[in-house]
């Protein structure tokens, strides 16, 4: 049976009990290991106490919950377990149970390896033999309840996750750009608000990724900028910014368990338009594939060969000789001179561009009044909704029940919330977006200057929204000429268009070639 520590001398005369300590916080707000370090600190006078050497301390499970719904692993319990099974010690020692588990699968490996390595378990202040019957089946009381407790908590904070959700209150950490505002006596939490100096930088990024520049290029100009600078210090790179970009919470919309269940109760830093079009370029499958956003060349990876289908790999260049070159990545014999099939497809674009072609192709019509219609509907089952919801939380004067019941809430929820979203995917659908970089262009006095103002990545992603650059084969090898035929470009519009399948309506033929000089 369990003994006490003083006594252990008497029932295991002449041993050395050679100690493991170990120490393990679920939250440390800190990261300072406090909790941690105060466990330690017991189990260290209980060691000095009773003449037990410290071989070992395991101290940096801080932040790691020892539940089964934790996120990520343990690493000093495992490695604690190593030197149990080594047989490094004699004895490990916790301040209670719940330090070693919460979860009934951890107390049963922690159980095993102790029993087979014949060391004793010490928690509140009672030593374990893990060989004798009644104290594994004492442990194992223990490390159910602990589980009960962890399952409990989790219950809690799930309930509490979503009142917060559905009344559209913030939690957790707050998003980069804003700060929380908390009671000065109860310490409550009442609302998050702006952050005045990073506000600015996060309408910034907005921008800048809606008219075309890369994340890497953001990244590089908010690392420039000291206002700028992270939470923890850490530089801004090209992972973190689309991070920040794909926050719903920029554009005061709550997020619960991956869905958004409706607006936020905070003030929005980025309007719908915005926040929607930097959504849909993020979207897009061919950013899942691309390995550089700092691009060195107008049409690698964009323009395709002609002599393959769509769907393999696209041109890439070569940089060897003196100049170089966009070839087919299967077998290289498409080949052409970078510099001039870049001015040819930059010329054809311009010229499209400055024609009442291309601003009749961006024009919405009868699509328009079809995703306006789904908006609006979308809109009225939100606020029908959220009517609902606030009724919920109002209650009768005269007879003190709530003016709608939770049932009939739910109810309404599981009817409501499935054609909203319906409604709100059909908009999105029927929806043109055109880019402000796309935009300015659009109808421009001079669209020669304004291409000639762009980065290199805005000019790329114009490429991508308004035509289909394909290369194929010469006439004849080491011919000079660019014979019709030779570059191919479909504009937005017009069959063969591949920069959007949602955006192609078809209407006329692709642009043929012109003359010009090759080097193959």
């Amino acid at each position: 049976m369990p003994i006490a520590p003083e006594y252990l001398h008497l029932v295991h005369p002449g041993i050395r009990f050679d100690a493991y300590l170990y120490g393990r916080a679920s939250h440390d707000p800190t990261k300072r290991g406090r909790s941690v370090s105060t466990q330690l600190h017991e189990g260290r006078e209980l060691c000095d106490r009773y003449g037990w050497p410290i071989v070992g301390v395991f101290d940096k499970d801080v932040d790691r919950s020892a539940s089964r719904h934790r996120k990520g692993e343990r690493a000093d319990f495992e490695a604690m377990l190593d030197g149990i099974a080594a047989r490094k010690c004699r004895i490990v020692v916790a301040w209670e149970a719940s330090r070693y588990y919460r979860d009934l699968e951890a107390y049963v490996r922690l159980r095993n390896v102790c029993y087979e390595a014949g060391v004793l378990l010490c928690y509140n202040g009672t030593v374990y033999d893990l060989s004798k019957r009644e104290d594994r089946k004492a442990t194992a009381m223990d490390a159910l309840q602990a589980e009960d407790e962890a399952e409990g908590i989790r219950d809690r904070n799930l309930r509490t996750q979503r009142r917060l959700a559905e009344s559209g209150k913030p939690a957790g950490r707050p998003p980069w750009g804003y700060v929380r505002r908390y009671d000065p006596e109860t310490g409550d939490l009442i609302d998050q608000v702006p952050h005045p100096t990073r506000k600015p930088y996060v309408i910034g990024m907005f921008k800048r990724f809606a008219a075309g520049e890369s994340s890497y290029r953001i990244a590089q100009w908010l690392n420039s900028e000291p206002d700028a600078a992270t939470r923890s210090g850490v530089r801004w790179d090209q992972k973190r910014v689309v991070e920040q970009l794909s926050q719903p919470a920029y554009a005061a919309r709550r997020k619960h368990r991956g869905e958004i269940v409706g607006d936020a109760a905070w003030e929005r830093i980025v309007d719908d338009d915005l926040f929607d079009a930097v959504q849909s370029i993020l979207a897009r499958p061919e950013r899942r594939t691309q390995r550089d956003s700092r691009v060195r060349h107008l049409l690698a990876h964009i323009a395709y060969c002609g002599e393959h289908g769509d769907d393999l790999p696209k041109l890439i260049v070569h940089k060897g000789g003196s100049k170089p070159r966009y070839l087919c990545f299967l077998d290289g014999d498409t080949a052409i001179s970078a510099p001039r099939f870049e001015a040819y497809v930059e010329q054809a674009i311009i010229e499209w561009l400055s024609s009442p072609a291309a601003v009749s192709a961006f024009q919405r019509d009868g699509e328009d009044a079809e995703a306006e219609a789904a908006r609006l509907l979308a809109e009225r089952l939100e606020r029908q909704l959220s009517e609902a919801r606030e009724l919920a939380g109002t209650f009768d004067e005269e007879t003190g029940e709530p003016r709608l019941s939770a049932m009939s809430l739910a109810s309404m929820e599981r009817n409501l919330l499935p054609k909203i979203k319906a409604a709100q995917e059909k908009s999105a659908a029927l929806s043109l977006p055109v880019s402000p970089v796309v935009a300015s262009l659009l109808g421009a006095p001079d669209v020669e200057a304004v291409w000639g103002g762009l980065q290199l990545e805005q000019k790329r992603e114009v490429i991508r929204q308004v035509v289909t650059v394909r290369l194929h084969h010469a006439h004849v090898r080491g011919a000079q000429i660019i014979r019709p035929g030779r570059i191919t470009m479909s504009f937005f519009g017009q069959p063969g268009f591949r920069g959007g399948s949602h955006l192609d309506r078809g209407s006329s033929l692709p642009r043929q070639g012109g003359a010009g000089t090759e080097t193959v």
